[in-house]
């Protein structure tokens, strides 16, 4: 965990990270790294849930960032 917190330091990530419900899910081991690597380290404009937010829309807290909702979490 400390080597990812140390990658993801290093990288220009996404704004709302720090209060995404996958960056809580990660720390809990509950959701693969990949995820949080792939989308939110790298504010990665493809985000799906990062678009619903910065259109104002609802969007469950167990959509991951593809869009898919992950029913194990939240």
């Amino acid at each position: 965990m400390v080597e990812s917190y140390i990658k993801m330091k290093n990288k220009d990530y996404c704004k709302w990270y720090k209060v995404c419900p996958m960056k809580y899910y990660y720390e809990k081991g509950l959701l693969e790294e990949k995820w949080v690597s792939d989308y939110c380290w790298v504010n990665n404009p493809k985000c799906v849930r990062k678009k619903m937010e910065e259109q104002g829309k609802y969007h469950p807290d167990n959509m991951l960032p593809d869009g898919s909702i992950r029913e194990n979490i939240g």
